[in-house]
């Protein structure tokens, strides 16, 4: 367990989830084994007309995340993320540390597919 990126439209451990991955304003990751939180704006997608969730997505690859926590992700996004081996749980607008808690006990629901259709499809 190291790096984990949740979803959400704040800018600290505080912040709520956003139940949107695509098209989320940043991602706050937290580096589990130092302790650290670091945000990483995502904003270049919140407008983006098509392909947001897989851009998304490989910003998270990028900041070489190895788990998600979002509220729903698409069938694009979720293959990319798979592809890059990064696991996807889902969660509910709380907030980020309370979302970590649940993680580390095991609380949240790995997704084993997209649970929302994508857009453009």
């Amino acid at each position: 367990m190291a790096i984990i990126a949740f979803s959400t439209s704040g800018d600290s451990q505080e912040a709520l989830l956003d139940l949107r991955f695509g098209r989320c304003k940043n991602f706050v990751l937290c580096d589990v084994e130092a302790n650290k939180f670091s945000v990483v704006e995502n904003s270049q997608n919140m407008d983006a007309a098509q392909g947001a969730g897989i851009q998304s997505a490989q910003n998270v690859i990028d900041h070489k995340a190895e788990v998600l926590i979002t509220g729903n992700c698409g069938p694009k996004a979720f293959r990319v993320l798979n592809a890059a081996g990064i696991s996807i749980y889902l969660g509910e607008a709380k907030p980020i540390v309370e979302l970590l808690e649940d993680y580390k006990k095991g609380l949240l629901k790995k997704a084993d597919s997209a649970n929302v259709e994508g857009h453009w499809a």
